[in-house]
């Protein structure tokens, strides 16, 4: 298998949704080979592919050209203007950063690139887990942009990635407009871990600017398997998939009739943070 390319791109996700990502592949997957929760949505498309090595990060840059005379790299602008431009005629509200890598594994770089895309006016989506924590020194340059961070957290996360996300939420919203991302189960109170599980998830609801994102699990995860959690069968874009679905109500279509927008419209009619 071979690493990712390291050039930044503008790609359409099949819910129509535009990411750029900052970072692609994912370090956590050297702890558990399966990913979050069992069940990484993008190790499992990675691994349609089976030609790239999830494990291995990769930071996304703009083209630099090699200037063979002098032997040095020379900054053209190019490759940054035609992105730019890109995410200009994009026919959604916003950019995403975090879909096939977190960008918290390298927090500098993964500013730095919103530096150069907020030219193109549009908001910029930063999901991320806060595998690594944001230096107090580039809090100052997020609060310069238009930057909405989703902090991606479940009732599946043990005590220690709960209590740090919960914090990393709190501790930005001077900063930039934050969003408790919340990964939701329909638990099994029924069952000892699901009843625990379920409790700690009724926590998380009782925070303010949140989103509920269903949990789409395999058929053989073993939260399935052990009955932790209830699964069901609902549409999903063109297909039928298997969901544990917390909220009945929960959003599951295409983003561009998405009610959320990614937390945008949890901040309509609201003062951009000061």
């Amino acid at each position: 298998m071979r690493p990712f390319l390291n050039i930044i791109t503008l790609v359409k996700n099949n819910r129509g949704c535009y990411i750029i990502d900052t970072i692609k592949g994912c370090s956590y997957l050297k702890i558990n080979s399966n990913g979050c929760y069992n069940d990484c949505y993008a190790k499992n498309i990675i691994s349609r592919y089976k030609e790239f090595d999830f494990t291995k990060t990769i930071e996304r840059k703009f083209i630099y050209n090699k200037n063979q005379k002098y032997m040095f790299n020379f900054y053209d602008d190019k490759h940054e203007n035609q992105i730019i431009q890109k995410i200009k005629k994009i026919n959604m509200p916003f950019v995403r950063i975090g879909e096939m890598g977190d960008p918290s594994e390298n927090w500098l770089h993964t500013i730095n690139i919103c530096k150069i895309i907020s030219y193109a006016k549009k908001p910029i989506i930063i999901i991320t887990k806060h595998w690594e924590t944001i230096p107090n020194n580039l809090l100052k340059e997020i609060k310069k942009l238009n930057i909405y961070i989703n902090t991606s957290i479940s009732a599946l996360d043990n005590d220690y990635e709960i209590e740090h996300r919960l914090n990393q939420f709190n501790r930005i919203k001077h900063y930039c407009n934050s969003v408790l991302r919340i990964v939701s189960c329909d638990f099994n109170k029924n069952n000892y871990e699901g009843r625990i599980r379920s409790k700690i998830q009724e926590r998380l609801f009782k925070n303010n600017k949140i989103i509920d994102t269903a949990f789409r699990p395999n058929i053989n995860n073993p939260l399935v398997i052990n009955k932790v959690i209830n699964i069901e069968e609902k549409q999903f874009l063109k297909s039928k998939a298997i969901v544990s679905l917390f909220n009945k109500n929960t959003y599951l279509g295409r983003c561009e009739s998405c009610p959320e927008m990614c937390g945008i419209n949890l901040f309509k009619n609201v003062d951009k943070v000061n």
